[in-house]
């Protein structure tokens, strides 16, 4: 990948890609600079990225085509993460916890050449859960299985990145009514206390709050239900988590949210960084 501008991160949950075609993710694609797309809830099939990333809408990167890395969930139409590049990914991992711990769909490694270095960039969709349900144990098995790669990650990887939905508001901050889901899924303190492994003893740097210190959001994701767009009622739950040495190089950290709700073409934004790699 060519080192004369930086490398431009992308996270995008897509709440199914289909869709978000269809209700204008082209137009937003044709002006991005982002040299690797991290897709979340693809809830499609290989075939369908390949059609729409290659032949709708003129989407082709400088006459050439993007190279796709896809892990689709064991159920059909459900979750689904990919990895969409202009330069192909060196290598790739899907396995994620025990063998018989079912994480297809949701962690997808890509490593990725950016002049004589390496980059890890992994795409991750963590369960919404729910209180009190199987959702929720779910949710507890991958967030275990998610922290102990990260550990692994950081001694293998210098340059590394974990970016996607990762379905939990780490603090006060990361939510605008967070008085009020104190007990739902996504806020609960047992969530959040992975959160604080990850980015105390690990060292892992949340690029997003790096950049907003000590400041209420910028919000990622709004539910389509009543005025929570418009009154910007939303939550902070797609991160950019960099290792140290790779955020030390991070700049222009943006969440690309609508100009209205009507606008929209996911539930959540896109969330951009460049890496000055």
């Amino acid at each position: 990948m060519p080192t004369n501008k930086p490398f431009e991160v992308a996270t995008i949950n897509v709440n199914g890609v289909r869709a978000a075609f269809r209700n204008g993710m082209g137009d937003w694609l044709k002006k991005s600079t982002a040299d690797v797309l991290a897709l979340q809830e693809v809830r499609a099939s290989r075939a369908d990225l390949d059609e729409l990333f290659h032949e709708h809408g003129g989407l082709a990167v400088n006459g050439g085509k993007w190279h796709i890395l896809h892990d689709e969930a064991s159920a059909k139409g459900r979750a689904g993460v990919a990895l969409v590049s202009k330069v192909p990914a060196v290598a790739s991992k899907v396995a994620l916890g025990a063998k018989d711990f079912d994480s297809a769909g949701r962690w997808l490694e890509g490593v990725f050449k950016v002049g004589s270095k390496s980059v890890t960039v992994v795409s991750c969709y963590v369960h919404s859960g729910e209180v009190d349900t199987p959702k929720q144990v779910e949710k507890y098995k991958f967030l275990e299985a998610m922290q102990a790669r990260m550990a692994k990650l950081t001694k293998e990887q210098a340059l590394a990145l974990v970016v996607g939905d990762l379905n939990v508001g780490h603090t006060e901050l990361d939510i605008k009514n967070w008085k009020g889901n104190v007990k739902n899924a996504g806020f609960l303190p047992e969530e959040r206390a992975y959160f604080d492994t990850l980015m105390g003893k690990q060292g892992w740097v949340d690029i997003g709050r790096a950049s907003h210190p000590n400041k209420p959001g910028p919000y990622t994701w709004w539910s389509y239900r009543g005025q929570a767009f418009d009154t910007d009622a939303g939550w902070r739950i797609d991160y950019h988590l960099a290792t140290p040495a790779l955020a030390k190089v991070s700049g222009k950290y943006k969440v690309h949210r609508a100009p209205s709700y009507d606008a929209r073409w996911t539930d959540h934004s896109p969330v951009t960084v460049e890496y000055a790699i």
